[in-house]
């Protein structure tokens, strides 16, 4: 039995808002509510349904990369999908596969 307000996540979780350009299964823009190398939490008001693919692009700031702003394009699984006080969508997904973008300007 879990232990109440132990945290079983294995990699750590920034609370960050930032845009996330969702493409699957239709492109638009939602804001996500927390980030980990394993997993996003973002809010929409797009339909989505648990256990479907997505894909999705967001940029990193270099408070969390240490460097400069990094763009990351990754494909995952929604995992789970609730509906929020506001009427948008708070839906969780698993990141299975990322790969860093090139930013605009470099080769």
């Amino acid at each position: 039995m879990a232990t109440p307000g132990v945290e079983k996540r294995a990699s750590r979780r920034f609370n960050l808002e930032l845009p996330v350009d969702v493409q699957r299964p239709e492109q638009h823009l939602a804001h996500t509510r927390d980030v980990s190398s394993r997993g996003i939490c973002f809010y929409t008001d797009r339909k989505i349904e648990a256990g479907s693919e997505v894909e999705f692009t967001l940029t990193l700031p270099p408070e969390i990369t240490l460097t400069e702003a990094i763009q990351v394009h990754c494909r995952g699984r929604i995992v789970r999908v609730e509906q929020s006080t506001d009427g948008k969508l708070t839906v969780a997904a698993q990141i299975d596969h990322y790969q860093f973008v090139a930013s605009v300007g470099q080769s």
